[in-house]
Formats: structure tokens, C-alpha cells, sequence
């Protein structure tokens, strides 16, 4: 079990750690439904992953979807399919292309992931068929992992979903990289209600363990180059079919 002083002992191993991460970068897409500034439930889980990756020297940027203009479509510019406004494209180059780590955060309804988290998949499954310089697809190299918030079930069921989708367009994920707080089943208290999250030290513990592998993966990944591109070069394949245009860009 956790010390009672969390943050003290989270400081402590920040402190003792020998590793640099420095150079590596985070982006959280926080899938809440509230706009800027009120009170996100999932930003108080997030906080306790930023405590360890900021606390060692990461670049950490977290993300509400809700508040930009993001139409839904799984290609990379949705301007160019009859939308006015498309922020991604920016939010695209200026955070997640040049980030080692990319966390999912949602909250839980229905038992099921929040439509900001489904969208955020959906227009990241958009630039999955750019290549790296080896041929690969754009997020070999890059780590995932989630974070779930509710007052209700879904936690495990929502984490499998976002991680599945998160390695099947590429990322690598990490063992344990994900952590949830669900409170009692039915209506309840939240994560940041009476600070019940926080003090659960079963979810405080997965958070900090995802926090730290997915830095290790991140660390490893980087200083070998990504992925060894033997084997998994798409140079090699033509799976083309210009008679029959798909959204599958990955096909």
C-alpha cells in the first residue's frame, strides 16, 4: 500500500530516478464533454500521470478535443471532404506527430467511451497511412497507453477498446498501461468528488505504474531508432485499389 503523503512518494521516486527523459514528449487527449475551464473528473486522474512524466522532465500537453473545432472523418484534413473548419490538421503537427507518448483519457458513459475519445481514435486513424523516413507506418515508434474516469462500469471494457486501437494503427504499448477509477456501480460520486479518487491508492498505483512504463518504452524505443524496420515496410506491399476508394487507409 501507498504512504498516506501520495504526492511524497511520487516525489521520492522522481527524485531517485537515474534515467533521462528529458528529450521525450506527451501529448493526453482528455476526451471529457466540458469545455475549458470547468472541472474535468479524467484531469484529475491525468494529474497523477503528468505528476510523474512532467516531475521528470518530459514535455507534457494535455488536450481537450471539446474545445476546438474537430469534425468527425477518418481522413487527415476533413477540409478537403466539405468541412469549414478542421483544427486537427494543426493540433496534428503541432503536438502528436512530434510526441514519443500519447495517452487516451476518457470518461465513461453508457459503459462505453466518451464521443470525444472515439472521435480523437477516429481522425488518428486518419494519419495512420503516413510513412516515417523507413517506410513505416507514421506511429511505429510512439507509445500508448489510457486512462478511464466514470461513476459507473465500463473501465476495462473502455481501456481494451482505446489500447486495441491505439496498437493496431501502430503504437506500442507498454505492459500494465492503463488505469481507471469507476466508483460504485450506478449513479455516485466521481473521481474528484470528495477526493475519493485520488485516494483510492488501487488506481493511484496503476496510474503510476502506466506513467513509468510507458516512459521506459518511450526511453528504449527512442534510443534505438523505433521499431527495426524489417519485415513491416510498406514499400513492400501494394494493396492499392484505385477503382474501389476506401477510408481504410491502412488496407
Amino acid at each position: 500500500m501507498l504512504p498516506q503523503n501520495v504526492e511524497e512518494f511520487l516525489d521520492s521516486e522522481i527524485v531517485n530516478n537515474q534515467t533521462d527523459y528529458r528529450d521525450l514528449r506527451t501529448v493526453i487527449l482528455n476526451g471529457t464533454l466540458k469545455r475549458s475551464p470547468e472541472p474535468s473528473h479524467t484531469e484529475g486522474l491525468i494529474s497523477i500521470a503528468t505528476h510523474i512524466l512532467s516531475g521528470v522532465g518530459a514535455q507534457v500537453d494535455v488536450l481537450r478535443l471539446v474545445d476546438h473545432t474537430v469534425p468527425p472523418g477518418v481522413y487527415p484534413d476533413m477540409r478537403e471532404h466539405g468541412w469549414e473548419v478542421d483544427d486537427w490538421p494543426d493540433l496534428y503537427h503541432r503536438l502528436i506527430e512530434p510526441a514519443d507518448i500519447l495517452v487516451l483519457a476518457s470518461p465513461v458513459w453508457l459503459g462505453d467511451q466518451s464521443s470525444m475519445t472515439r472521435l480523437a481514435i477516429e481522425r488518428l486513424y486518419g494519419w495512420s497511412s503516413e510513412l516515417n523516413p523507413a517506410g513505416q507506418w507514421s506511429y511505429y515508434g510512439k507509445v500508448g497507453g489510457a486512462l478511464v474516469t466514470g461513476n459507473e462500469d465500463g473501465g476495462k471494457h473502455c481501456a481494451a477498446q482505446m489500447l486495441y486501437a491505439l496498437s493496431h494503427i501502430g503504437f506500442t504499448i507498454p505492459p500494465q498501461a492503463d488505469s481507471y477509477w469507476t466508483g460504485e456501480a450506478g449513479p455516485g460520486p466521481s473521481y474528484l468528488d470528495g477526493n475519493r479518487g485520488a485516494r483510492n491508492h488501487w488506481t493511484t498505483r496503476n496510474a503510476v505504474f502506466a506513467a513509468w512504463n510507458m516512459l521506459h518504452t518511450a526511453r528504449r524505443l527512442k534510443d534505438a531508432g523505433g521499431i527495426p524496420a524489417y519485415g513491416n515496410v510498406t514499400f513492400n506491399w501494394d494493396l492499392s485499389q484505385p477503382d474501389n476508394p476506401n477510408p481504410e487507409h491502412r488496407a
